[in-house]
């Protein structure tokens, strides 16, 4: 990736202002179009969302837009929409018990409107904000429920595929199990045994360092640093370590982007919120120095990989070991090829991507680290890269926002146009939806706004 220096954030003012412009016809255009009964949209198919029934994760980030783009805009009829369809359509998803994604659903809806409510963006009703409350509170207790424990201060949130499976997305969704904590709950089991929230969070993000991140520190012949597997698997029985894997990538043993990404923005803003937390409630979990440090290493790690195996412009290929790559050529010496038949790049990965190296720049310059500018100008110059007309969905038919993003490309979900052979000009709500959340992030540090956090 080629980083630009003088890059600053009130440069992407303008295109920013554009892009929430787009936005606003496009939030519309799904929510009249969408046929609720159907499930949550997923993924455009020739530019129209629809619903793709796998596991039911991707209904926080269509409402959670409404919310970003009433934050960004101030226009209320987004914060109205929001609240119905909130109102209406999430309380389902906090006692999903199902799945791993309560950090998707909840945070990017009830978390974003409790944020607003504490900014003095939405009036302060008190019981308002308790039931926005309430619902962060169950929705940690239900994430941390689905529970694998290995012993020694290790563990892992199960994946929907089972009590063995660990996946590197759970990283990002950590942050349902962080604000319920910040809320002073705690999980209670049999005997009226006291969980603890932060607990949970810092074994898993302590197991996904150590089986999901490589250092190249000779773990195996594919140890390379920074990259990572998108699924660690473990015998539930003995709580050994077995071997890698994935759902969504080539191999375990290449890296899929998008997971490389969950994970740069997931310890990245970990630890933002770690060091917020008293040391004396860490100690019971390793001590808070001996934690930031794990992250840290994990964060650095992968944000380094992520910059040297972009294109130029700073978008990902979808997986970096996928079998087309060699016929390629070069690909991370010239601007990425979102068109091109042969491997298909992947903007949600960049999108996600994008706010974790900002936000890793910005712990480390808050923390008097050095190496911050790095990230922070790689990040930026992500963010432009996705607001250029190579990216940003600008024909007012098209309901997505961010083209060029991908699925599951093992699976063949991902639409192909006519004439081609590989997925391109398509969009999912992730990618669209963390978008929304980096130009938010970088608006307001470009107006000198509240800095952005799920935490408060």
């Amino acid at each position: 990736m080629k980083i630009d220096t003088a890059l600053a954030p009130k440069d992407l003012l303008p295109a920013i202002r554009r892009m929430w412009d787009l936005s606003a016809e496009k939030i519309v255009a799904i929510d009249e179009g969408m046929d609720r009964a159907a499930g949550a949209p997923v993924h455009t198919v020739a530019g129209v969302y629809q619903p793709r029934g796998w596991t039911d994760w991707t209904q926080g980030f269509e409402f959670g837009s409404a919310v970003l783009q009433f934050d960004a805009t101030g226009d209320d009829a987004f914060l109205r929409l929001a609240l119905d369809r909130i109102r209406a359509d999430m309380p389902v998803h906090v006692t999903h018990f199902g799945v791993h994604d309560h950090g998707f659903n909840q945070i990017s809806t009830y978390g974003n409107l409790r944020r607003l409510v504490l900014e003095g963006r939405m009036p302060r009703d008190p019981w308002q904000l308790e039931y926005f409350e309430l619902a962060l509170k169950c929705s940690g207790a239900v994430q941390a429920n689905r529970w694998t424990e290995l012993g020694d201060g290790f563990g892992y949130i199960q994946s929907f595929n089972g009590p063995h499976s660990l996946f590197i997305d759970t990283m990002r969704t950590l942050r349902a199990l962080a604000l319920a904590h910040r809320l002073g709950h705690v999980m209670k089991g049999e005997g009226d045994q006291v969980i603890p929230l932060l607990g949970r969070l810092v074994a898993h993000a302590r197991t996904t360092a150590k089986y999901a991140v490589f250092y190249g520190e000779g773990r195996d012949i594919y140890d390379l640093r920074g990259r990572t597997a998108h699924e660690a698997i473990f015998n539930t029985v003995s709580r050994a370590f077995r071997c890698v894997g994935t759902q969504q990538g080539y191999s375990g043993f290449s890296t899929w982007t998008r997971g490389l990404s969950w994970a740069i923005t997931g310890f990245a803003e970990m630890l933002e919120f770690i060091e917020t937390v008293d040391p004396a409630k860490l100690e019971a979990f390793g001590g808070k120095a001996d934690i930031v440090a794990m992250m840290e290493k994990a964060a650095a790690a992968t944000c380094d990989f992520y910059i040297d195996h972009t294109a130029t412009d700073g978008i990902p290929y979808w997986d970096t070991g996928a079998p087309g790559m060699r016929d390629l050529g070069d690909v991370y010496s010239r601007e990425s090829e979102p068109e091109n038949d042969i491997e298909p790049v992947d903007s949600s990965a960049a999108a996600i991507a994008a706010q974790g190296l900002l936000r890793f720049g910005a712990w480390l310059d808050a923390t008097g680290r050095e190496g911050g500018a790095r990230y922070r100008q790689a990040g930026l110059g992500v963010v432009r890269t996705l607001l250029s007309d190579r990216y940003l969905s600008l024909k007012p038919g098209h309901q997505g926002l961010v083209l060029h993003s991908q699925y599951h490309r093992p699976n063949g979900w991902d639409y192909v146009q006519p004439g081609k052979t590989n997925p391109s000009g398509e969009a999912t709500m992730w990618g669209d939806y963390h978008m929304r959340e980096v130009a938010l992030y970088v608006q307001r540090l470009a107006e000198g706004g509240p800095y952005l956090t799920f935490f408060g």
